[in-house]
């Protein structure tokens, strides 16, 4: 009897697992949030799941002509949406900040899309869409780097509204 009630209990365990990833929905298709630079970037993108897992992103933080510079880009092209990125034009950052994402001018935190309908176009955000990202860890030594954010981006040429909501990433930034 026991071994009855131990193979039904694996078939339907077995059952109830998925095997497939791409059958999650919405925010439970994103990683975690972390802060150990585990190598992820996540987004909703108007809904949908935007996920570069890969770790290997553009992420710096630089230090140019006495200004700070940093950069993040993830990689998903499985959507309309295929890069985002996040950046700081002549800005520092650190721990337990939070920015407003902005137009791309001095002193700012901003960010783009790339959009690849009908081939591949660039749009970054401005003063006219909102935004925010939180620098939820900052290690400059170890070169971590994590944050949440979300924002908003206007495609100019066709009024289409991409929203970006429930960001994160945790990186490992070059210097």
């Amino acid at each position: 009897m026991k071994n009855i009630i131990l193979l039904i209990s694996i078939i339907v365990f077995l059952n109830s697992c998925d095997s497939d990833d791409n059958d999650c929905q919405g925010i439970d298709c994103l990683p975690p949030i972390t802060q150990t630079g585990a190598g992820t970037f996540g987004c909703l993108v108007n809904g949908e799941p935007f996920v570069d897992n890969s770790g290997s992103f553009n992420c710096f933080y630089q230090l140019v002509d006495g200004e700070y510079f940093f950069n993040i880009c993830g990689l998903d092209e499985t959507g309309i949406v295929s890069d985002i990125c996040l950046r700081t034009n002549q800005k520092e950052i650190g721990i337990n900040q939070y920015l407003d994402i902005e137009s791309n001018d001095v002193g700012n935190f901003f960010a783009s899309i790339a959009v690849d309908d009908d081939g591949l176009r660039f749009f970054d955000s401005s003063s006219s869409t909102t935004g925010a990202i939180t620098i939820t860890e900052f290690i400059a030594n170890s070169n971590v780097v994590s944050a949440t954010f979300e924002f908003s981006v206007i495609d100019p040429n066709t009024g289409t509204l991409y929203n970006i909501t429930n960001g994160r990433f945790d990186a490992i930034f070059t210097q």
